[in-house]
């Protein structure tokens, strides 16, 4: 009777274990939303717990078979030999769940980390879009437009880091199917917004470049005129004090 009973066991746990494998390993999943990929995380969280728990029941089964094995090694026998499939199966489906749990749990943080760099880049974006913005209407002062140019480019010499980070990650969910539609409206949105602001802040960094070279040429021109005019006032103070006749003086002088 024990036998049987034990045999019955054996039964339960392998049909248990089929179950399990059809439920958590054969369906097809299909993550296009983050809630959905959130879920399958979760779920197969408590399928490891599930199966791990089962493993005080197989090694009770596996007590008591020895035990039948050394009061009855007919029963026991056969019974170990199923045993040995049971215990087999049940290692390669915890092999598998944890496999698969790690996999998700690897997909998910991806997905999370993909999410904080698009945040460090978008707040980057938005950091060089009001820096643009502070060179329009600038007064025409030698200090304004070098602080402006100085400000943009400190905020251009931001590292391709975390864009390179956001086009791998991206990249790598795409390949496997998850999310890629919704990775692929933010990644487009992204560097659409990128490109467009980076082309007008180098365009405006140029530009405050030449303004700024054109007002440091005019700066010395006028200070070479009015060193040039401190010189004839000079000048022409002297020959007053001296009462120099104008027809008596230089060409240029008179």
């Amino acid at each position: 009777e024990k036998a049987v009973n034990l045999k019955k066991d054996l039964a339960e746990m392998q049909e248990w274990m089929t179950q399990a494998e059809e439920e958590y390993l054969e369906k097809d999943f299909e993550y296009k939303s983050p809630e959905e990929l959130e879920n399958a995380v979760e779920e197969m969280k408590r399928a490891k717990e599930d199966v791990l728990q089962k493993e005080v029941r197989v090694k009770i089964l596996k007590d008591n078979i020895k035990m039948l094995a050394t009061k009855v090694p007919s029963s026991g026998q056969d019974l170990a030999t199923e045993l040995n499939v049971v215990l087999e199966n049940y290692q390669l489906l915890c092999n598998r769940i944890r496999g698969k749990c790690h996999t998700l749990e690897e997909v998910w943080s991806c997905w999370i980390e993909l999410l904080q760099y698009l945040d460090l880049e978008t707040a980057w974006l938005n950091n060089l879009e009001e820096r643009v913005q502070m060179t329009e209407n600038l007064p025409e002062k030698l200090d304004a437009v070098n602080d402006a140019l100085e400000s943009l480019e400190s905020v251009l010499r931001h590292p391709a880091d975390n864009r390179t980070q956001i086009r791998e990650l991206g990249q790598t969910l795409i390949d496997g199917g998850i999310l890629d539609d919704i990775i692929s409206e933010k990644l487009e949105a992204f560097n659409a917004r990128y490109e467009e602001l980076s082309h007008l802040a180098v365009s405006r960094q140029i530009a405050l470049e030449q303004q700024l070279q054109t007002m440091r040429e005019t700066d010395h021109i006028l200070q070479v005129l009015q060193e040039n005019l401190v010189e004839l006032d000079r000048q022409l103070t002297s020959y007053l004090t001296d009462r120099v006749d104008a027809f008596q003086m230089p060409q240029e002088a008179q």
